[in-house]
């Protein structure tokens, strides 16, 4: 009997591209907490285990910006179809890996797998859901980025507690299979008429770049590699990065396009997007310590806590779309910027004696105007991209967003690495993380500007908002 659903295409697929992105979003998170039981398993250290979240991380920051040139090559459902079998390959090798060096082997092929699936699912939306769609297809995308990392701990400590780790990889396969099947089933396959050469040395150089710069921020704070190695992998990616911008102005089909800057939209999405992204990338990183280190938590409880977040992203799916129509992309980025990093701020004010109800509606709050803020930058960044750069676009952005998460992370650590240090190595308290969680809702702030400069009537096709006049500030193609 054939498979069949009632939905119409504008709800399936981004429902599909989002169970992908919250496998990838969900895994990545679940392994951190599950790394002691991991150790023990494989008898190794559980610092040196530190090496299968970042071998991941490394494989995701080299692979992503090949991702549109595949796209654009073999077709985006036939990428994104094939990312989500190399992905649950990788978590079948994962789950039967007996040694630390099968761990890491299999868990870069899972990174292959995430960096073909996170942008290129993306660019299966824009080329199948009108633009007059895009704020509700995209609602589906932001609620995997904040679920995913907060159902994380909570999973993982269930799993590890009451079954095998093993398990935490074995999940991934009924998912995958569905996933496998309904993209089939439901997603047009769409490749571009003009296929791109690729463009070699900018791989190279953009690979080299990510890397130096993920693993760099990966590793601040948290005393695993010696300082002048941290400064070493920074100052590399640093360069690398450098020379690729002086490559791209003088190659025809760079492997990153630099032109998509020229569009205010695309700015407010890349630019002011990763100053916000970075500071809400480190809240996952951060109220699991506070709750567990300095409140004294067990992390199930802790879990249950950042858990309530979600809530407030799926109340805001249902009326992202009515906001935004309402009050348009500026005003909306604007005050959420405001709002968001209000609630970061708050945080700060947390202590073990606060209650658990005032923590929960805090943390719901925030979770609402968080998801919000995401779904507004997702969709603004294609308000006037032409549909000849939409792979290079997602790319971009995918590229941009990582970026963002890992510099929150490392943020993050190095604020609390700071303040142990100047309060003489004591151990972590809540003051510890009131100084952080300043620190981080300062760097999401610094996002204003970008979205300040946004036109009256930016993404107005999109939001369907209708403005007095067109602004003539943003350039109208490219």
């Amino acid at each position: 009997m054939p498979l069949r659903l009632s939905l119409p295409r504008q709800t399936i697929v981004p429902l599909i591209v989002a169970c992908g992105l919250f496998m990838e979003n969900l895994d990545s998170t679940v392994v951190a907490t599950a790394l002691p039981a991991i150790a023990r398993s494989l008898h190794e250290d559980p610092l040196r285990l530190n090496l299968a979240i970042t071998s991941y991380l490394l494989s995701l920051a080299v692979f992503i910006p090949l991702s549109g040139w595949l796209a654009d090559r073999i077709g985006a459902r036939t990428v994104f179809g094939s990312a989500i079998v190399v992905f649950t390959l990788g978590s079948i090798g994962c789950g039967f890996s007996e040694t630390l060096g099968q761990l890491v082997a299999t868990r870069m092929l899972q990174g292959l797998g995430g960096a073909m699936m996170v942008p290129v699912g993306r660019l299966v939306l824009m080329r199948t859901i009108p633009k007059a769609e895009l704020v509700n297809a995209m609602t589906y995308l932001t609620v995997p980025a904040l679920i995913g990392p907060i159902m994380g701990p909570p999973v993982g400590g269930f799993i590890v507690t009451y079954s095998s780790w093993r398990w935490i990889f074995f999940i991934n396969i009924p998912i995958g299979i569905l996933g496998v099947l309904l993209t089939r089933r439901f997603i047009p396959d769409l490749t571009e008429e003009v296929r791109r050469p690729l463009d070699g040395r900018g791989f190279a150089l953009t690979g080299l770049g990510l890397v130096g710069l993920m693993f760099g921020f990966e590793t601040i704070g948290r005393d695993l590699l010696p300082n002048q190695a941290v400064g070493g992998l920074l100052a590399i990616g640093a360069i690398c990065t450098a020379l690729y911008a002086l490559h791209a102005r003088h190659t025809p089909n760079p492997i990153l396009d630099l032109s998509l800057f020229k569009y205010v939209t695309f700015r407010a999405n890349t630019m002011g997007g990763t100053l916000f992204r970075t500071g809400i990338g480190a809240l996952p990183f951060l109220l699991p310590m506070m709750f567990q280190l300095a409140f004294g938590l067990t992390a199930f409880s802790s879990g249950l806590l950042t858990f309530t977040s979600t809530a407030g992203a799926m109340f805001m799916k249902m009326t992202a779309a009515r906001i935004i129509r309402r009050f348009g992309f500026r005003r909306v980025l604007i005050g959420n910027a405001v709002i968001s990093t209000a609630f970061i701020l708050s945080y700060a004010l947390f202590k073990p004696s606060t209650p658990h109800a005032l923590i929960i509606a805090t943390l719901l709050a925030g979770g609402f105007f968080r998801s919000l803020q995401f779904t507004s930058l997702q969709t603004i960044a294609y308000a006037e991209v032409a549909p000849a750069q939409m792979s290079q676009a997602t790319t971009m952005v995918s590229v941009a967003q990582q970026l963002a998460l890992t510099f929150g992370v490392g943020l993050g650590a190095m604020l609390l690495h700071l303040t142990v240090w100047w309060s003489g190595g004591a151990e972590l308290t809540p003051a510890h993380f009131s100084f952080a969680f300043l620190g981080v809702g300062l760097v999401s702030l610094a996002s204003l500007p970008l979205f300040i400069a946004l036109p009256v009537d930016a993404g107005s096709e999109i939001s369907g908002r209708r403005a007095a006049a067109p602004s003539p500030r943003a350039p109208s193609g490219p």
